[in-house]
């Protein structure tokens, strides 16, 4: 057994890059591309909207991260779901996150294409796609810290495109800027004025908004996956989480609010990116390809996170004998390669899709529901391994160095919300339909499941 294998995952992401790493997970594709779908539903009560599931996912974030550091040995919340709530639960847990990126990175590969095509409109449609994961796997092979360096850069792009957002809207407003296609000036009574109020379409279109920014908020536990691999966990792990509220309420709350001051709600086109219309508005003729690059970025950023991810679910899965046993061994670099490039493959399923004939968007507004549902079971797992922890370990709560606000409470008022959520989904037709395609996942599951179960081991104590 080589010196890697015997010391596993490789502690080699630095403070900044988990911090970005926390970004990039808080700040998906769906703020840029879905932001004017949620806007046009809830009118400025989608501020609320992104403020009150931020508000829930922030102390989920904290309970997944006192399960982490109270035992160093867990890599990840499939460990801790192992230890506290047995193998069946690990089980679901660890294979239903691997699916979910798995399936965000198809919807994701389906996304860069329609990207590329913006500038290079005649390009083969498998061309983007392959580029793309050739690449995300190299990079990933090679060691961690080029996956934390990669992901530092990407979200930083994101993080630098919505400032700027914020900035030109500030600008405009402050100059009483008057929108030359509707003649109304920028105005901070937008957000209450307009006709309807801050909830034009009463509470059942303020629920609606939800099922859209849920999916902006996929990819926010990462910064669990790539706590394994961070040096000094227990100071890094918890700035990262800490700064959640921040990041929502700058990259959020205020873009949406600039955006609503400058365009009222009942102006932004639905299917149109408001950031694009903003860039715009301010007389950027190339508004439209710096807004393209940033969503392409963005799609290319949650893809690598996709690759790195399922690579390292599959490796503690192959820990624990609930995956082949071959998908724990790591390379030179301390990578779990295989189970990377087995992921890798099916990836390629996004480029057989743009083949196929209907509507592509449609597919993926599918896709993207079904993954989304399966990020909120996971994020409900954290919550349910955080109560039975506080149940059965007291004392490990009492001596830990970050503990959960409001401890076992609090982690039933998120459980409940998640579930309230889960209601929502099933009001909308798109949104049913990936709810109802999630049983039929782990049906798969509950079968593969009685192969391997009397294969399991727990992760060390």
């Amino acid at each position: 057994m080589s010196h890697v294998q015997e010391q596993g995952l490789q502690r080699k992401l630095q403070n900044r890059h988990l911090q970005l790493i926390a970004i990039g997970g808080a700040i998906g594709t769906g703020l840029f591309m879905g932001s004017g779908r949620t806007i046009s539903l809830a009118g400025p009560s989608v501020l609320f909207t992104y403020m009150i599931i931020g508000f829930f996912l922030f102390f989920v974030m904290r309970a997944m991260g006192e399960l982490l550091l109270s035992n160093l040995n867990y890599k990840s919340f499939t460990d801790f779901t192992y230890d506290l709530l047995g193998p069946c639960a690990g089980f679901f847990v660890g294979w239903t996150y691997w699916f979910c990126w798995l399936v965000l990175g198809i919807a994701d590969i389906i996304a860069i294409t329609n990207y590329a095509q913006f500038w290079w409109p005649d390009i083969p449609l498998w061309m983007p796609g392959v580029i793309c994961i050739a690449t995300m796997c190299l990079m990933n092979l090679l060691t961690v810290k080029l996956f934390g360096e990669v992901e530092f850069w990407f979200a930083l792009i994101k993080v630098i495109a919505i400032i700027a957002l914020v900035f030109v809207g500030i600008y405009l407003l402050m100059t009483g800027f008057v929108d030359p296609t509707t003649g109304i000036q920028a105005s901070v009574t937008h957000l209450w004025a307009r006709e309807g109020g801050m909830f034009p379409h009463g509470i059942s279109g303020f629920f609606a908004a939800f099922q859209i920014a849920f999916f902006a908020f996929v990819g926010i536990e990462l910064v669990g996956t790539a706590a394994a691999e961070t040096q000094d966990p227990c100071k890094n792990l918890p700035a990262a989480i800490n700064r959640i509220p921040i990041r929502v309420v700058v990259f959020y709350v205020l873009a949406l609010c600039v955006i609503m001051t400058v365009t009222p709600w009942d102006k932004v086109v639905p299917d149109r990116s408001p950031f694009v219309n903003m860039f715009m508005l301010i007389g950027i003729p190339a508004a439209a390809s710096i807004v393209n690059l940033v969503v392409l970025t963005s799609a290319m950023s949650s893809a690598n996170s996709g690759v790195f991810s399922t690579g390292r679910m599959l490796y503690g899965l192959a820990e624990t004998k609930s995956a082949p046993r071959i998908f724990s061994k790591l390379n030179k670099g301390g990578v779990p390669a295989l189970g990377l490039l087995y992921s890798s493959v099916y990836l390629l399923i996004g480029v057989f899709l743009l083949y196929q004939d209907g509507n592509i968007m449609k597919m993926f507004t599918i896709v993207t529901t079904v993954s989304s549902i399966g990020f909120m079971f996971v994020w409900i797992m954290i919550l349910v391994c955080y109560i039975k922890y506080a149940k059965t370990r007291p004392a490990l709560h009492q001596q830990s160095i970050y503990k959960l606000p409001g401890g076992a409470m609090m982690a039933w008022a998120c459980l409940i919300f998640l579930l309230f959520a889960f209601y929502l989904f099933s009001q909308d037709a798109d949104t049913l339909k990936g709810l109802l395609a999630m049983p039929v996942w782990f049906g798969l599951l509950g079968i593969s499941y009685l192969f391997y179960r009397k294969h399991h081991t727990t992760p060390k104590k």
